[in-house]
């Protein structure tokens, strides 16, 4: 019979003599969720549009249960809605929801910013803001969209926290959806694309604070754009 002790390593998942911690592994349905947040943050699904478990469970090659719990997570984070006898949804969200949203990407944008980034994360911002100019000169407005989002994915990178990078990851989500109505003006994207080099700029030139006032003031008109185009 095991020991308490060993009982207790076992659950907790600490081998006793070396004292180490097994790393926890993602469940398949979590790689799912993580998925569909990716295609709904790069603009691939889009508000209103209708998802069924078995097409899903087919292209990604999973159980249409795993799908089932998949949808529950991102439900529960307001990504999806299930509609009683009709089926599953992305969301379309509400205006209320944008002063929250931006009160997070405050938080953690501009603090990550300010505190800098290794040479390797900073060349991830840049790359994102080089990216957003070739879609530009190719008259590419979705490509814009997915550039911006990796701009403000890589701010967040900086930090280098697994935590924060899967808070972004479903902000991002979200405000992708956001963005989906604004995109009907066509130069919506590129608007920010100046603003997202003189950030880049000034974070390669190693003026943090400059970098974080100009992410602020960004971020501050962004709100204050989506809520008039949302009509909050």
């Amino acid at each position: 019979m095991a020991s308490a002790d060993q009982e207790s390593s076992e659950r907790t998942g600490i081998d006793g003599a070396g004292a180490r911690m097994r790393l926890r592994v993602p469940s398949v349905a979590e790689r799912v969720a993580e998925e569909l947040r990716y295609q709904l943050a790069e603009g691939f699904l889009v508000p209103g549009a209708k998802l069924t478990e078995a097409t899903i469970a087919e292209d990604l090659g999973v159980s249409r249960n795993t799908v089932r719990e998949a949808f529950a997570e991102l439900a529960s984070e307001r990504l999806l809605v299930r509609l009683p006898n009709r089926g599953v949804y992305v969301a379309t969200l509400e205006a209320g929801d944008i002063h929250d949203v931006y009160t997070v990407r405050r938080a953690i944008e501009v603090s990550s910013i300010r505190a800098g980034g290794s040479p390797e994360r900073i060349a991830a911002i840049r790359a994102a803001v080089e990216e957003g100019k070739r879609a530009a000169a190719a008259n590419d407005n979705e490509g814009l969209g997915s550039a911006n989002q990796h701009f403000h994915g890589a701010i967040v990178a900086l930090a280098e926290s697994g935590r924060l990078n899967t808070i972004m990851a479903q902000v991002l989500a979200e405000m992708r959806l956001y963005f989906h109505k604004a995109t009907m003006n066509a130069h919506f994207y590129s608007d920010w694309l100046k603003e997202n080099e003189q950030i880049c700029s000034a974070l390669e030139s190693g003026d943090l604070e400059r970098a974080g006032d100009l992410l602020l003031a960004y971020l501050n008109r962004s709100e204050q754009q989506q809520a008039a185009i949302h009509g909050e």
